[in-house]
């Protein structure tokens, strides 16, 4: 939390570059034609039921599903609950450095005329991410898509049942569409934020690995009889 609300005091006085990076950032994604943000939601802007849940997705779809995730990650499966938190956290770090490094301006502010949906039509968004704790240059990566894929990817290894792990999976799916159509992220930075997930969660389960290897070699040291010392007989006189 120190860290984040560091990286904000130093990318809020920093528009100039951040839309600098903003620029780049779009030219980047022409050159992969990958510059959709502006005809996609040109789509569904202007169908305010659409915008309706696709804010409701960014707003309720993020923090509060984070939260029950690992609250029933911790009363039912508490090693996948440290991968994930730990997945979070180290995303989370290399998210702080980039933020801080390369900031950028996301669409909504970037003179790409793009609507700001979710803070034009929603009272909620500022309930729940107060101005305070928010930093507006933190487009790239998206952790938005990051952090609702470390959540997806843990309940896939939680679970069999097939409704949780389709609603794990739209989950993901509907947080990387919301991210772009809201205004809030380029396409480039959902990629990026899912690929930080996607190292987080290996790394961590690589830890995890070496740790359980770690623990059982002690358990076998423990476990295993120490031999057994034949004393010779000694001579005499």
């Amino acid at each position: 939390m120190i860290g984040y609300f560091g990286v904000r005091g130093l990318t809020d006085s920093s528009q100039a570059r951040a839309l600098h990076n903003a620029a780049w950032v779009e030219a980047a994604e022409r050159g992969l034609h990958l510059g959709w943000e502006s005809r996609l939601q040109s789509l569904v802007v202007d169908d305010h039921a659409i915008t309706r849940i696709l804010n409701w997705i960014y707003i309720f779809g993020h923090w509060p599903v984070i939260a029950l995730t690992l609250i029933w990650l911790l009363s039912r499966h508490p090693e996948l609950y440290a991968r994930a938190a730990g997945a979070m956290l180290l995303s989370g770090a290399a998210g702080l450095v980039i933020f801080a490094a390369f900031p950028v301006a996301p669409p909504r502010l970037a003179g790409l005329g793009m609507s700001d949906t979710v803070t034009e039509q929603s009272h909620a968004y500022r309930v729940l991410q107060p101005p305070a704790f928010t930093n507006q240059y933190a487009a790239m990566p998206s952790l938005h898509v990051g952090w609702n894929l470390i959540m997806t990817m843990a309940i896939l290894a939680a679970t069999r049942k097939v409704w949780l792990r389709v609603l794990a999976v739209a989950l993901t799916v509907s947080m990387d569409a919301t991210v772009v159509l809201t205004a809030n992220h380029y396409v480039i930075d959902a990629l990026a934020g899912a690929a930080l997930a996607h190292l987080g969660w290996h790394l961590t389960g690589r830890l995890q690995a070496r740790a359980r290897r770690q623990q059982q070699t002690t358990l076998e040291g423990f476990a295993r009889p120490s031999p057994l010392v034949v004393a010779r007989p000694g001579r005499t006189g």
